[in-house]
Formats: structure tokens, sequence, C-alpha cells
């Protein structure tokens, strides 16, 4: 049976994350940050995804392999195919994360970064840990005791990942100005509300089911 809206318990986390994307744009836009600046922060924050997507999967002790295969072969509900999985997701989302470090770490040697502001990145950065900590034991929680698909838990993280390529594709990263920070942060936050509810809401649900 279906939860009601009266029984189905405060989502903490989203508003953690919420509020994480917030202060960093809020930061970025009074201290004039570029977009460069802004983008250590959320690499940092992809990253933690990253590991805690992991994490994750690892953990599952039931899970559904539906729509997953390795090649021609078919993924079974294993434990070797489960650390396969897990493996494969983070050598694929590693590859990616160190082509950004080495772009940003490029345009970092481009500009100077003041003792403040290198402080307050860390600051954002330790805001997004402390929120997909919140979030990790939250899905974990409800992992245990359903049968999500292994599937979807590893490209659900790729989501995050969208907004970052789109503003270096559209080289947002080349200006800066509190518009360009606003719509970063937009598609940013819009992103991480739509992989936080898929998880909490239909993938939760689902396994409970």
């Amino acid at each position: 049976m279906a939860q009601s809206i009266e029984d189905t318990p405060p989502d903490r986390a989203l508003w953690s994350i919420v509020a994480s994307n917030v202060l960093a744009a809020v930061l970025a836009i009074v201290l004039d940050w570029d977009v460069v600046e802004l983008l250590w922060p959320f690499w940092i924050q992809s990253v933690v995804i990253g590991y805690y997507a992991r994490r994750r999967m690892l953990m599952l002790r039931q899970f559904s392999v539906e729509g997953l295969s390795f090649g021609d072969r078919p993924a079974t509900e294993s434990p070797e195919d489960q650390r396969s999985t897990a493996n494969f997701f983070a050598f694929h989302y590693g590859f990616f994360h160190f082509g950004y470090f080495l772009y940003l770490m490029q345009r970092s040697t481009q500009q100077q970064f003041d003792f403040v502001d290198a402080n307050l990145l860390v600051v954002v950065a330790l805001a997004f840990v402390f929120a997909h900590r919140q979030s990790h034991r939250e899905h974990v929680a409800a992992d245990l005791a359903g049968r999500p698909n292994l599937g979807a838990l590893m490209f659900m993280p790729y989501l995050r990942v969208v907004p970052m390529h789109l503003v270096i594709l559209f080289g947002a990263t080349q200006g800066g100005g509190a518009a360009t920070i606003l719509l970063f942060t937009v598609m940013k936050t819009l992103a991480d509300i739509g992989m936080h509810k898929f998880e909490h809401r239909k993938l939760q649900g689902a396994g409970a089911g």
C-alpha cells in the first residue's frame, strides 16, 4: 500500500542539498566569483556523490538487475556482478571527473584566489558533503528494506554531471557575473532535486514494494 502524504517522513536531506546550492550561489554573487571558482565546490560535491553511489551499490543485500547486462551477458544477482557494476561505475565516473579536475586546474592557474575565497570554497564543499552523507544514510536504510534496481543506482549520479557539461560546452566559464552564476546554480539545483526525488520516492517505493 502506498504511503499517504501524512505518513511520508520529512525529506530533510533534500532541504540540506538545496540550502548548500543556495549558499554557493549567494557567496559567488556577493564575492564576485568567476564560474570556475564556483565549479570547484560543485566538482567536490559530484565526487562525493560518486563515492556514496558506489558505496550504496556495494551495501545492497537484495537487488534487481532487470535491464542490466555486461556486453551480451545479462547481469546476475551475484556478489561478483554487484562488485563489477560498482567498479565499472567508479572507473567511468572517475574518468569524467579526472578530466574536470585537469580543466579546473588549468583555468585556476590563470587567476589568483585569496585566503577568504579559498576558505569559503571549503565551507561550501563541506556543506555538500554533509548534505549528501545524510541523504546516503536515508537511501541505504530504504535499500536494505527493499530490492532496488542496481542499474538505476549506477546511472542516477550522471544527472549531476549534465549541468556541468552544459556550462562548459556553451562557454559559460569564459565569463561570469550574476546572470551566469544564477543560470548555472539553477540548472545544478534542479538536477540535484530531480535525482534526489527520484531516489527518495520512486526507488524507495519500488524497493519497499
